[in-house]
């Protein structure tokens, strides 16, 4: 298995790896499958964690981690959106958006958790050579994937988040195909925050208060 680890071609003076670069592909059609609200999202997010979980390890702990998060929320997600709860006859779950409270939880979990995290790499240098953003990464996958396994239209937005720190912690850290990948995940990100919320529209979600008519 070392050649996943190994370089598979040069793309604009970067150094592409294999693992970065199969991971990032399942991710991306792991991505377009939550677009679709298709269940099979959740294997290939499974299949993806596993690989990138190789391509992290030993360089940023805390996108390794991030990776074994992706595998074990990909489980529950499986687990939650089979159970039938909010789902259609056609295997896709209906979108919601978040309550307030739902809202304020989550980030005040992605708040207090990032603080944590960053403060053990901290205190470990050994495990994270750029604790905060590593940290803030880390977490913002956490709460983006409990909402999409939740069907909330905010995963989206929480994917965002983490893309914005994603992108240039990437290619700092020598994983362009992650980079090159983030700025993609971003663009299908907006399409997908845009379907999901039309979709909860039509589906007589009730619009919250604050939310554009």
């Amino acid at each position: 298995m070392n050649w996943l680890n190994s370089e598979a071609f040069v793309l604009f003076g970067q150094h592409i790896i294999w693992s970065d670069m199969v991971g990032n592909i399942f991710g991306l059609a792991a991505l377009a499958l939550g677009w679709r609200r298709s269940i099979w999202t959740w294997p290939v997010q499974f299949l993806s964690g596993l690989i990138l979980f190789a391509a992290f390890f030993g360089h940023l702990t805390g996108s390794a981690g991030k990776q074994v998060v992706v595998i074990v929320v990909a489980s529950y997600g499986w687990w939650q959106w089979n159970r039938g709860r909010n789902q259609s006859k056609d295997g896709q779950i209906t979108p919601r958006f978040a309550t307030w409270r739902e809202r304020a939880a989550m980030v005040g979990a992605a708040a207090v958790g990032t603080i944590a995290v960053a403060l053990l790499f901290k205190a470990y240098p050994t495990l994270s050579w750029d604790p905060w953003p590593d940290a803030y990464i880390f977490v913002g996958t956490i709460v983006a994937m409990y909402a999409q396994a939740h069907g909330m239209v905010e995963f989206w937005f929480a994917w965002l988040l983490v893309d914005l720190v994603g992108v240039p912690l990437n290619f700092a850290n020598g994983f362009a195909f992650s980079g090159f990948v983030y700025i993609i995940y971003g663009a299908l990100v907006l399409w997908g925050m845009r379907d999901w919320w039309l979709r909860s529209r039509k589906a007589g979600q009730p619009v919250l208060e604050g939310a554009p008519a």
